[in-house]
Protein backbone atom coordinates (compact mmCIF):
# COMPACT_ATOMS: atom_id res chain seq x y z
CA UNK A 1 0.00 0.00 0.00
CA UNK A 2 1.70 3.52 -1.16
CA UNK A 3 0.07 5.14 1.81
CA UNK A 4 -0.26 9.15 2.12
CA UNK A 5 -0.27 9.25 5.48
CA UNK A 6 2.59 6.87 5.90
CA UNK A 7 5.19 8.82 9.12
CA UNK A 8 6.98 11.40 7.37
CA UNK A 9 10.59 12.29 8.25
CA UNK A 10 8.99 15.14 10.20
CA UNK A 11 6.85 12.29 12.41
CA UNK A 12 8.43 11.64 16.11
CA UNK A 13 7.45 8.15 17.62
CA UNK A 14 6.35 8.73 21.73
CA UNK A 15 10.22 7.02 22.67
CA UNK A 16 11.91 10.07 20.77
CA UNK A 17 9.35 12.69 22.54
CA UNK A 18 9.77 11.17 25.48
CA UNK A 19 13.77 10.97 25.10
CA UNK A 20 13.48 14.82 24.55
CA UNK A 21 11.29 15.81 27.11
CA UNK A 22 13.90 14.10 29.59
CA UNK A 23 16.52 16.56 28.54
CA UNK A 24 14.29 19.40 29.16
CA UNK A 25 11.83 18.66 31.79
CA UNK A 26 11.14 22.10 33.12
CA UNK A 27 10.58 23.69 29.83
CA UNK A 28 6.91 24.27 29.35
CA UNK A 29 5.69 22.20 26.67
CA UNK A 30 3.82 24.35 23.13
CA UNK A 31 1.85 22.64 21.00
CA UNK A 32 1.94 24.73 17.71
CA UNK A 33 -0.82 23.35 15.22
CA UNK A 34 -3.06 25.40 12.27
CA UNK A 35 -0.42 28.32 12.24
CA UNK A 36 -1.64 29.00 16.28
CA UNK A 37 -0.13 28.00 19.41
CA UNK A 38 -2.56 25.66 21.79
CA UNK A 39 -3.65 27.61 24.93
CA UNK A 40 -1.94 27.82 28.16
CA UNK A 41 -5.03 25.91 29.50
CA UNK A 42 -4.63 22.71 27.25
CA UNK A 43 -4.83 19.62 28.88
CA UNK A 44 -4.20 15.46 28.01
CA UNK A 45 -7.45 14.39 28.02
CA UNK A 46 -6.44 10.48 26.74
CA UNK A 47 -3.88 8.57 25.58
CA UNK A 48 -4.82 5.05 23.88
CA UNK A 49 -2.76 2.48 22.22
CA UNK A 50 -3.43 0.81 18.91
CA UNK A 51 -2.53 -2.12 16.97
CA UNK A 52 -3.70 -2.31 13.41
CA UNK A 53 -3.63 -4.71 10.88
CA UNK A 54 -4.91 -3.90 7.32
CA UNK A 55 -5.18 -5.12 3.80
CA UNK A 56 -5.96 -2.54 1.31
CA UNK A 57 -7.72 -3.26 -2.01
CA UNK A 58 -4.67 -4.66 -3.93
CA UNK A 59 -4.43 -7.44 -0.91
CA UNK A 60 -1.23 -5.79 0.16
CA UNK A 61 -1.22 -6.26 4.08
CA UNK A 62 -0.13 -4.15 6.53
CA UNK A 63 0.35 -3.67 10.43
CA UNK A 64 1.61 -0.70 13.06
CA UNK A 65 1.46 0.67 16.58
CA UNK A 66 0.06 4.05 16.93
CA UNK A 67 -0.11 5.92 20.18
CA UNK A 68 -3.19 8.66 19.94
CA UNK A 69 -2.78 11.65 22.42
CA UNK A 70 -5.59 13.70 22.55
CA UNK A 71 -5.48 17.34 23.56
CA UNK A 72 -8.06 19.74 24.48
CA UNK A 73 -7.26 23.25 23.62
CA UNK A 74 -8.60 25.76 25.90
CA UNK A 75 -7.62 28.13 28.11
CA UNK A 76 -7.93 28.45 32.01
CA UNK A 77 -7.41 31.43 34.24
CA UNK A 78 -4.34 31.73 35.56
CA UNK A 79 -3.04 29.02 33.89
CA UNK A 80 0.67 28.76 31.83
CA UNK A 81 1.42 25.56 29.15
CA UNK A 82 2.28 22.80 30.65
CA UNK A 83 5.90 22.07 31.88
CA UNK A 84 7.11 18.95 29.66
CA UNK A 85 8.02 16.92 32.63
CA UNK A 86 4.03 16.44 33.50
CA UNK A 87 3.24 15.73 30.26
CA UNK A 88 6.04 12.79 30.79
CA UNK A 89 4.43 12.21 34.34
CA UNK A 90 0.69 11.69 32.38
CA UNK A 91 2.75 9.28 29.78
CA UNK A 92 4.18 7.49 32.65
CA UNK A 93 1.21 6.84 34.63
CA UNK A 94 -1.15 6.07 31.23
CA UNK A 95 1.89 3.14 30.91
CA UNK A 96 1.35 1.77 34.29
CA UNK A 97 -2.19 0.49 32.90
CA UNK A 98 -1.62 0.62 29.06
CA UNK A 99 1.16 -0.66 26.92
CA UNK A 100 2.48 1.83 24.85
CA UNK A 101 5.27 0.90 21.99
CA UNK A 102 7.88 3.57 22.15
CA UNK A 103 8.81 3.02 18.78
CA UNK A 104 4.93 3.24 17.85
CA UNK A 105 3.85 5.74 15.56
CA UNK A 106 2.47 9.21 17.57
CA UNK A 107 -0.83 10.85 16.74
CA UNK A 108 -2.45 13.76 18.45
CA UNK A 109 -6.11 14.54 18.29
CA UNK A 110 -7.03 17.87 19.24
CA UNK A 111 -10.06 19.96 19.72
CA UNK A 112 -11.08 23.37 21.16
CA UNK A 113 -14.18 22.13 22.39
CA UNK A 114 -15.97 23.88 19.60
CA UNK A 115 -14.68 22.02 16.21
CA UNK A 116 -14.83 18.48 15.71
CA UNK A 117 -10.98 16.84 16.22
CA UNK A 118 -8.29 16.87 13.78
CA UNK A 119 -5.83 14.61 13.61
CA UNK A 120 -2.29 15.52 13.60
CA UNK A 121 1.69 13.70 13.56
CA UNK A 122 4.13 16.06 15.34
CA UNK A 123 7.60 17.09 14.67
CA UNK A 124 10.66 16.73 16.99
CA UNK A 125 10.93 18.95 19.77
CA UNK A 126 12.86 22.70 19.43
CA UNK A 127 13.65 24.62 22.54
CA UNK A 128 13.87 28.04 22.21
CA UNK A 129 12.10 31.10 24.31
CA UNK A 130 12.40 28.96 27.60
CA UNK A 131 9.83 26.62 25.89
CA UNK A 132 9.51 23.37 24.06
CA UNK A 133 7.85 23.70 20.84
CA UNK A 134 6.64 20.88 19.34
CA UNK A 135 4.53 21.47 15.46
CA UNK A 136 1.75 19.55 14.61
CA UNK A 137 0.97 18.75 11.02
CA UNK A 138 -2.51 17.94 9.46
CA UNK A 139 -2.42 13.95 9.05
CA UNK A 140 -3.38 13.17 5.45
CA UNK A 141 -6.09 10.31 4.56
CA UNK A 142 -4.64 7.19 3.16
CA UNK A 143 -4.80 6.56 -0.57
CA UNK A 144 -3.60 2.88 -1.90
CA UNK A 145 -2.11 2.53 -5.32
CA UNK A 146 -5.73 1.28 -6.28
CA UNK A 147 -7.16 4.66 -5.50
CA UNK A 148 -5.31 6.87 -6.62
CA UNK A 149 -5.20 5.31 -9.95
CA UNK A 150 -8.98 5.19 -9.99
CA UNK A 151 -8.47 9.35 -9.29
CA UNK A 152 -5.82 9.74 -12.03
CA UNK A 153 -8.70 7.78 -14.30
CA UNK A 154 -10.87 10.96 -13.50
CA UNK A 155 -9.21 13.24 -14.41
CA UNK A 156 -8.60 12.23 -18.20
CA UNK A 157 -10.13 13.21 -21.02
CA UNK A 158 -13.56 11.49 -21.50
CA UNK A 159 -13.78 7.67 -23.03
CA UNK A 160 -14.89 8.97 -26.61
CA UNK A 161 -11.90 10.97 -26.74
CA UNK A 162 -9.64 7.76 -25.63
CA UNK A 163 -11.21 4.86 -27.95
CA UNK A 164 -8.54 4.65 -30.45
CA UNK A 165 -5.42 4.26 -28.17
CA UNK A 166 -4.23 0.75 -27.92
CA UNK A 167 -6.20 -0.86 -25.12
CA UNK A 168 -9.07 1.28 -24.87
CA UNK A 169 -12.66 -0.16 -23.97
CA UNK A 170 -14.17 -1.24 -27.14
CA UNK A 171 -17.49 -3.07 -25.41
CA UNK A 172 -20.73 -1.25 -24.82
CA UNK A 173 -20.37 -2.38 -21.13
CA UNK A 174 -16.82 -1.35 -20.71
CA UNK A 175 -17.31 2.04 -22.44
CA UNK A 176 -20.48 2.40 -19.57
CA UNK A 177 -18.02 1.78 -16.47
CA UNK A 178 -15.87 4.51 -17.93
CA UNK A 179 -18.50 7.21 -18.16
CA UNK A 180 -19.33 6.04 -14.43
CA UNK A 181 -15.78 6.29 -13.65
CA UNK A 182 -15.31 9.78 -15.21
CA UNK A 183 -18.60 11.40 -13.12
Amino acid sequence: MDAIDKPLSSDISLGLLLEAIAASPDLSLVFRYDGRLVKPGYHVTEVKAGHFSALDCGANPEAWAEIFVQLWDVEEDGRTHMPAGKFAAIIRKVSEHVKLDGSAKLTFEVSDGMQPMQLYCASFPTTGDGAMHIELFRVRQAASRETAGWRNKRKQPPAANRRTRPGAATSRRQRGVEQHLLR
